[in-house]
C-alpha cells in the first residue's frame, strides 16, 4: 500500500528548536523524525511514499537527494575510502513522490492535492509524520480491512497532561481540571479507502469536516492502542524523544 505523509505544516510550537527547519526534519539522533516514520512503514513492507510538502519543502527534498546510507547502516570501507560496501540499505527499495501541496493547506487539502498519485489504490495509509509508535501495523491493517469502513485511525491515551477549562462569556473561569486519561485521542495513523475523497469538499479538513461526514454515515472506526506512542509537538517532546534515543530506549525502532 502507498503511504501518504503530511509534512508541510509550519511546526510553530517547535520554533524553540529551529526557526527555519521544517518539523519533519527535526532530528532524533542523527536522522529526522520523518525518516523514523518512513523506516517504520518500510519495516512492514510499505515502501511507496507520497510526501505532501509545504513549508520548507526544499529542505526535505535536499535531505533525500543528498542522503548518505552510511549514516544509518553498518558498512565496510577499503582502499582508503575508495570502496564502501554497505551491510544493509534503507532507500534502495523506497519509491518517494514529492508533491508541493502549498504552505497553508489543511490536511484534507493536502490529501486532495495528491489524489492523482493514489490512482488504483483501493486502500492506502496516511500519517501526520510527527508521532512514533511500536504499533503492530499488520494487525492494525487487518483490523481496518475487516471493519470495511471508509476510514480508520489509531486512538491512544494522551501522554501529556492537559487541563479542561470552563469559563463565562466575560472570561471568568468557573472550573479547571486535568483532562481524564481515560479519554482517547487521534494519534495520526490512518488507513483510508479511496472513497475518502467522496467525503471531502475543496476546502475541507480531513478530520474536522471529512470525519464528521463519515460519522454521520457510520463509516469511521478507530483502533484502540495502549502501547508506545509519543508525539513530537513541542521542543520538550523533541527533547524527551532525544533522551530516549540517547539511552537506547527506542521502542519505535521496530526494525532493529
Amino acid at each position: 500500500m502507498k503511504v501518504v505523509l503530511f509534512c508541510g505544516g509550519l511546526g510553530l510550537r517547535l520554533r524553540d528548536y529551529s526557526n527555519t527547519l521544517p518539523k519533519p526534519m527535526v532530528p532524533i539522533g542523527q536522522l529526522p523524525i520523518l525518516w523514523h516514520v518512513m523506516k517504520y512503514y518500510a519495516h512492514y513492507g510499505h515502501t511507496d511514499f507520497v510526501l505532501c510538502l509545504g513549508y520548507r519543502g526544499d529542505a526535505i527534498k535536499e535531505f533525500f537527494l543528498n542522503y548518505n546510507e552510511c549514516m544509518s547502516n553498518d558498512f565496510v570501507m577499503s582502499g582508503n575510502g575508495a570502496n564502501v560496501k554497505l551491510a544493509s540499505h534503507d532507500l534502495r527499495d523506497w519509491n518517494i513522490t514529492f508533491v508541493d501541496t502549498g504552505p497553508n493547506a489543511s490536511i484534507g487539502q493536502r490529501l486532495q492535492a495528491v489524489r492523482e498519485h493514489l490512482d488504483g489504490e483501493e486502500l492506502f495509509l496516511a500519517n501526520y509524520s510527527d508521532g512514533l509508535t511500536d504499533l503492530p501495523l499488520d494487525d492494525y491493517v487487518d483490523y481496518a480491512r475487516k471493519q470495511d469502513k471508509t476510514a480508520c485511525f489509531v486512538s491512544v491515551h494522551p501522554t501529556a497532561t492537559f487541563h479542561a477549562v470552563q469559563n463565562q462569556p466575560d472570561g471568568l473561569v468557573t472550573d479547571i481540571r486535568p483532562v481524564s486519561r481515560s479519554l482517547r485521542i487521534n494519534c495520526g495513523y490512518f488507513v483510508l479507502k479511496s472513497s475518502i475523497f467522496d467525503h471531502l469538499g475543496a476546502e475541507d479538513d480531513l478530520v474536522v469536516e471529512g470525519f464528521q461526514s463519515l460519522i454521520a454515515r457510520r463509516e469511521l472506526v478507530t483502533y484502540e492502542y495502549d502501547g508506545f506512542w509519543e508525539c513530537m509537538d513541542t521542543f520538550k517532546d523533541r527533547q524527551d524523544l532525544e533522551d530516549m534515543y540517547s539511552r537506547g530506549d527506542t521502542p519505535w525502532m521496530v526494525w532493529k
